[in-house]
């Protein structure tokens, strides 16, 4: 499988030091799982181990499937999934498994279509086009929801992902629920059987096959979309309403009671201004992080890599390129799980960004 590496690191398959000795000796932290994200971890990590220059993490962006394999290997400190863990992949992993929930993203829908600049859908249509009922761009029914648009007499071209995806999860889970058939016929999942169209590896690999080929529709994640400069659908949510994803879209979805354990979804929010494929992404680690190994101080420095994504300072990033920073009740939730990780029973050691810590950054910097 082909990883996309973050450009300024490399993929470790082990957690690994040069030195167990001192502070001053160099350290790696090793992760690998979904590519959703990729661009805000590219940038988190690199931030963060510019304030910790003895400790480089490593990340391969390989798909939600290949990081959740990888945690159950532990072949790396930790995984990155766009889909919370179900019960069966629970029972398969190697111990307990946290969820940190790192920001907020939004699934689009991105198209290429000559002079139509704007274009509205439906879940319902969505679901057609990728069952093969739905094989022109000037279809009625797509035509019915675009009046004023010039949709061409060609062939749609729907695009999917090729690996065990957490984002195929969310775009599967949210074409679930508005489609009854779509829901007997293809259920959800992070890898599918498809019935139209053609696959590409990763969020970049759909992206890019979007751009290149004129009547190409393909769902990925927003921020994508943005950096190619590609456009995307207005989809009708739940209240009737046609929304772009933004910032404030996405984030209103999250206006929900979220369970302890930060297992949530909130795809086809009820909230009015509420984007209808919007997710929550998260960093799986295990609770004790006594194994295979690892020492007191390998877990620490997980624990600090943590809250540091947490953070203010963590949360700014996401915000400045186009991911939702995390709400309150999440920071909050969030926070209490990290505190909840261990080592062979005993608490880990709190980090420079602490809770504490944060809330006085804040504080100062206010």
């Amino acid at each position: 499988m082909q990883c996309f590496l973050l450009s300024v690191l490399v993929l470790s398959c082990n957690h690994s030091s040069s030195d167990t000795g001192g502070s001053g000796a160099s350290r790696s932290i090793s992760g690998a799982g979904a590519t959703f994200p990729y661009p805000y971890y590219n940038i988190v990590f690199r931030d963060y181990m510019r304030q910790h220059g003895n400790i480089t993490v490593n990340f391969g962006a390989i798909g939600s499937g290949g990081g959740i394999r990888s945690l159950r290997d532990r072949s790396v400190d930790f995984g990155a999934s766009d889909a919370f863990l179900n019960e069966k992949e629970i029972a398969s992993m190697s111990g307990e498994v946290i969820h940190i929930a790192t920001c907020l993203g939004g699934v689009v829908m991105a198209y290429t279509l000559e002079d139509v600049d704007s274009l509205r859908l439906t879940g319902p249509l969505i679901a057609d086009i990728y069952l093969g009922k739905i094989r022109k761009w000037n279809d009625p029914r797509l035509a019915a929801e675009n009046p004023t648009a010039k949709l061409p007499d060609l062939d749609i071209t729907p695009v999917y992902r090729s690996d065990g995806s957490g984002t195929t999860y969310n775009f599967s889970e949210y074409l679930c629920v508005v489609s009854p058939e779509w829901k007997e016929v293809m259920g959800k999942g992070k890898a599918l059987k498809w019935e139209a169209g053609i696959a590409a590896k990763g969020n970049p690999g759909v992206a890019g096959i979007v751009q290149q080929t004129e009547g190409a529709i393909g769902y990925i994640g927003s921020e994508y979309a943005l950096t190619l400069k590609l456009p995307t659908a207005k989809l009708k949510n739940r209240a009737g309403r046609y929304v772009d994803a933004t910032l404030e879209t996405i984030s209103a979805a999250a206006n929900v009671d979220l369970p302890d354990d930060m297992r949530a979804t909130i795809t086809n929010s009820d909230d009015p201004g509420a984007y209808p494929i919007s997710l929550f992404t998260w960093i799986l680690v295990y609770k004790d992080q006594q194994y295979d190994g690892r020492s007191a101080q390998d877990a620490a420095e997980l624990v600090d890599l943590l809250q540091y994504i947490i953070s203010s300072k963590g949360q700014k990033v996401a915000a400045q390129i186009n991911y939702a920073p995390l709400p309150p009740q999440a920071l909050e939730k969030n926070r209490k799980l990290i505190s909840e990780i261990n080592f062979g029973g005993e608490a880990v050691a709190s980090g420079s960004y602490s809770a504490v810590a944060d809330s006085m950054e804040t504080v100062l910097n206010d």
